[in-house]
């Protein structure tokens, strides 16, 4: 009798195991559905990152130059942009797509509210261009990104860091 019980109470778990499979499978294929946005190919991976400060109708002033080479993965970053969640009284807008640009007309970013049009060059290459108008020091945030090859086997995940302050 033991026997017939256990194999009940087995072939209940396996049930049940497949079930919560399918429900977790489902789950993130809809949650991979969600991201509207561009994807890029993993790899070593290239950023250069400017931020200048926008005086009333005089040049910019470059308050930071920072480059980094990481062996990154730059979808996974795009989701969170994609994905990003309104902060206190900042409430983020979805995406337009035109051609191969994504336009955010206001998304809360670590800046606060911020324009963002990101660029898709190629799979291999994108810029983002953040602008903070608000406040008594616009600012621009730009970020061009590119692959430069393969991640090797010793590869760490982010190396090459150089900043530029001025």
């Amino acid at each position: 009798m033991t026997t017939g019980r256990h194999s009940i109470l087995a072939t209940s778990f396996v049930r049940c195991a497949a079930l919560a499979l399918l429900i977790t499978s489902t789950t993130t294929m809809a949650k991979a559905d969600e991201f509207q946005g561009p994807t890029f190919r993993k790899g070593l991976w290239h950023f250069v990152r400017t931020l200048d400060m926008v005086a009333h109708r005089k040049p910019k002033h470059r308050l930071l130059e920072r480059e980094l080479t990481a062996c990154v993965d730059p979808t996974v970053s795009m989701k969170a942009t994609f994905a990003s969640p309104s902060v206190g009284s900042c409430v983020s807008a979805r995406p337009e797509k035109k051609n191969n640009q994504y336009t955010f007309a206001n998304r809360c970013d670590f800046m606060g509210p911020v324009s963002t049009v990101i660029t898709v060059h190629s799979e291999e290459s994108y810029t983002e261009q953040n602008e903070l108008s608000e406040g008594q020091m616009p600012r621009v945030e730009l970020v061009v990104a590119h692959r430069i090859g393969d991640c090797g086997a010793g590869a760490e995940q982010s190396s090459g860091a150089k900043t530029l302050s001025h």
